[in-house]
């Protein structure tokens, strides 16, 4: 039957079932289709800790959402235009973000009194009449993909298992995505099963046949390509960005990348992705625990190589001590905290940024480091390539604090010419020409520039010197107590760090109309929303300027002027202020703090509100 084709600018779905109904598998195909048809997207994993998470329960529901657009977008999107609900838990867990007159697609197999009961409903919200103000599609998906597979030579519990593949199928007809990526995945997946790759297959056809035939769905939808910048695109996750910027980095200096990791969510994607780049000198070590993580990844870095480990917050607890080590001897070394809810174990597959005080602050003694946060999923890649910079040139560790929200998000990467890429300085250089003078070798004599000592490589002639984390004589290197030498030490570390603020840029604000009195200032993932905010404010004739720190630790040298420009400075974290307060303590700017520790990132229509506040209160 022929139908309307309605054209949209952007959509927002989102995919809600059981953690073993193949939510995430669905929503990340029908990302990868979106990113081939040329869209901008951006998405929004949300899914339980536990392994088996109880079925049809609310904690045990698995979402994605995916925001995609014929334009520039910043966020997953606060609402879903259509939800996509695969059992009573699903839409209960999911209804109050759903906004009247949405769509919802309702497996009505699953709708049963047994799973209803189990979630609190007295009646079955299909029947009864609660969702009037919405628009409901009930189809018995299971059955129906049942029935599609009849003829196939499996099981009924593999059947009913390939009930996401109709769903992607439906979905993939109503808004027009292409289907060949989507055929070569299974392919790849099922290849050495052909009866379950047919019956895959065939489930996403029935899908579309279904959206295709029924009256169910009168309008097919269209959302044309995004206008981006030419260039080759692909879809990317922070955690693989991050991956691949540690591995161009480490092209570029010439330094073999090294990663000591112990598995921890939502960091482990890093270890993955890294284990199989093996061709580009990558040696990756999966650990006995993040101790011995960390310290294998110092030891590559004593060894002249490029050491990485990679933790979320409990693991940065464990490697504190290490860090301070890497710090004493004056090594570079990146740490990956990919921040996740706490304390302790807390939500594991949720986001945080409550890392940032530990960060800068979570170690023995006077203990500085440089830190940076990538600001997107996409920005991971040149966050990691910065933090390479920076360790290798000034002989310290670089934390980049990432979040689950960007290492599981995903969102078009223009892929860059690696050729076009800054090479980084020969690091070694400096102890070589100390080796060749013929003197003798002097560990801690800093280069006047960076203060960094020699990066001397264990095995080279005439480079012998004391390691470990007992203080060092400044110049020579000896083991030393005094008392005078010791605080020289500790000063000269820290002003190698400060001195690392006339290295990076200065601190962009967007001030289009030249005349804002509230400056919105941010760090990391929150980029998206508080841009997205901005946006609407703006559109609805409001005067605000927008910033975004990426390095933490030193901060740009022109933040206090940027911070003293402005009547009022709003500061949203996901965490209890923790920026504000290192602001409100090292310039003394009196910031407005806007926090929430949900678990989940900013919406933008909340930020839009509490922007406007501000700004009416100035």
């Amino acid at each position: 039957m022929t139908k309307q084709v309605q054209q949209l600018d952007r959509v927002i779905i989102r995919f809600a079932g059981d953690s073993g109904d193949g939510m995430q598998l669905a929503g990340d195909r029908f990302t990868q289709e979106t990113a081939t048809f040329g869209n901008d997207l951006s998405t929004l994993p949300n899914f339980p800790a536990e392994i088996r998470a109880p079925a049809g329960t609310l904690p045990g529901v698995s979402s994605f959402q995916l925001h995609f657009a014929d334009h520039d977008i910043l966020t997953p999107g606060d609402a879903p235009d259509v939800l996509v609900a695969m059992n009573p838990a699903a839409l209960k867990a999911n209804l109050d973000d759903v906004p009247r007159g949405a769509d919802i697609i309702a497996n009505t197999d699953e709708f049963t009194k047994r799973n209803l009961s189990k979630v609190g409903y007295l009646a079955n919200p299909l029947e009864d009449g609660s969702l009037d103000a919405y628009q409901v599609h009930a189809i018995p998906i299971t059955s129906v993909t049942v029935k599609a597979l009849e003829n196939f030579d499996i099981t009924r519990k593999d059947a009913e298992r390939a009930k996401n593949m109709f769903s992607l199928g439906l979905l993939s007809w109503l808004y027009n995505r292409p289907v060949e990526g989507t055929m070569k995945f299974l392919e790849f997946k099922f290849g050495s099963k052909p009866e379950i790759l047919a019956a895959n297959k065939a489930a996403f056809q029935a899908g579309w046949n279904y959206g295709e035939t029924t009256e169910a769905f009168s309008v097919q939808y269209e959302v044309k390509p995004a206008e981006l910048q030419p260039g080759t695109y692909r879809n990317i996750t922070g955690n693989s960005a991050l991956a691949y910027g540690l591995v161009a980095a480490s092209r570029r200096s010439g330094l073999p990348l090294f990663l000591g990791s112990y598995p921890i969510t939502p960091a482990s994607d890093i270890l993955h992705e890294l284990s199989k780049l093996k061709r580009f000198g990558v040696r990756t070590m999966q650990a006995e625990d993040e101790i011995s993580g960390v310290g294998a990844a110092l030891g590559a870095s004593f060894g002249g190589g490029l050491g990485v480990t990679s933790t979320s917050g409990p693991g940065m607890c464990l490697k504190a001590e290490t860090i301070g080590l890497a710090v004493s001897v004056e090594l570079p070394l990146i740490v990956c905290d990919i921040q996740r809810a706490g304390p302790s174990t807390g939500m594991p597959t949720k986001t945080e940024q409550a890392d940032l005080l530990m960060a800068l602050f979570g170690r023995n003694g006077e203990s500085p480091v440089a830190v940076l946060a990538p600001a997107t999923p996409a920005d991971c890649f040149d966050t990691a390539i910065e933090a390479v910079r920076i360790a290798v040139k000034y002989r310290t560790p670089v934390i980049i604090l990432s979040d689950g929200y960007l290492a599981n998000g995903s969102e078009p990467w223009r892929i860059p010419n690696v050729h076009g890429l800054a090479r980084l300085r020969d690091e070694f250089s400096f102890a070589k020409e100390a080796a060749a003078d013929g003197q003798e070798f002097r560990p801690f004599q800093r280069d006047p520039k960076t203060l960094a000592r020699p990066w001397a490589i264990p095995g080279i002639p005439r480079l012998e010197h004391r390691i470990g984390g007992i203080e060092k004589a400044d110049v020579s290197g000896t083991i030393s107590y005094d008392p005078d030498n010791h605080d020289r030490m500790v000063r000269l570390r820290q002003a190698k760090i400060d001195g690392i603020a006339a290295d990076i840029p200065p601190l962009e604000v967007d001030d289009p109309d030249k005349d804002a009195r509230v400056l919105v200032l941010g760090w990391g993932s929150t980029y998206g929303s508080i841009g997205a905010a901005v946006r609407r404010v703006r559109l609805s004739g409001g005067s605000v300027a927008q910033a975004h720190l990426r390095h933490l630790s030193p901060f740009p040298a022109n933040l206090g002027e940027v911070l003293r420009a402005y009547d009022k400075v709003l500061v949203p974290e996901i965490n209890l202020g923790q920026l504000a307060l290192l602001l409100r303590g090292r310039f003394l700017v009196d910031v407005v703090s806007y926090n929430r520790v949900r678990g989940l990132p900013f919406r933008a229509s909340e930020l839009a509100t509490v922007i406007q506040d501000v700004i009416a209160n100035v």
